[in-house]
């Protein structure tokens, strides 16, 4: 099965593409597929233990509510909410926290959500982060794996899909607030935020 798949020409009929949408790059089908892969190896990784996934927000709020389903087994979810980008199209580098955890995670397992692993530089702040609150082990699940991308090196146990060097939205990616609510991730037309 190729990571990348062009996917224009199969979008569902009950779903019209969203004219700001240059192609669909995994559908709905696709995506779920990779989510219920990712939960399989969480479920085998994880068998008789207890872990914690904090999911970053908001980007990956329908994908950590998918993955959640896909476990077999005990978790417990918490949210984070950090920027890096704001409004714009690239990330800024400069990484805050606008809502932090609510439970500790000394001793615990976690897996930390991501929806998408571009730059690395956000995620590289949140592990330090989340490292110095002494976790028992830590791992990231991310839907989409930029290839390429990377300002610095981050170690990702569970990748849902490769995706190309492009602006992507849907599926909770957006892009000033936009385009969360579609079922499939879609490459994002260069008029929007050019």
């Amino acid at each position: 099965m190729s990571d990348i798949t062009e996917a224009s020409t199969r979008q569902a009929a009950d779903k019209p593409l969203s004219p700001d949408i240059k192609r669909v790059l995994f559908t709905e089908e696709q995506i779920q597929e990779a989510v219920k892969r990712i939960g399989a190896e969480i479920s085998r990784d994880y068998q008789g233990e207890h872990v914690l996934l904090l999911t970053v927000l908001k980007g990956a709020f329908i994908f950590m509510a998918d993955l959640v389903r896909a476990i077999d087994g005990e978790v417990e979810i918490d949210f984070m909410a950090v920027s890096s980008y704001g409004a714009e199209a690239k990330t800024s580098g400069v990484v805050r926290i606008i809502k932090d955890l609510n439970v500790p995670v000394e001793g615990r397992h976690v897996v930390i959500v991501e929806d998408i692993l571009d730059s690395g530089l956000t995620l590289k702040y949140l592990l330090k982060s989340i490292h110095s609150r002494k976790p028992a082990t830590i791992e990231i699940a991310t839907l989409l794996f930029k290839e390429g991308k990377q300002e610095t090196h981050i170690d990702c146990k569970y990748i849902g899909l490769k995706c190309p060097d492009e602006f992507v939205v849907g599926y909770g990616l957006d892009y000033a607030e936009r385009y969360r609510n579609l079922s499939y991730i879609g490459v994002l037309d260069e008029k929007v935020y050019a």
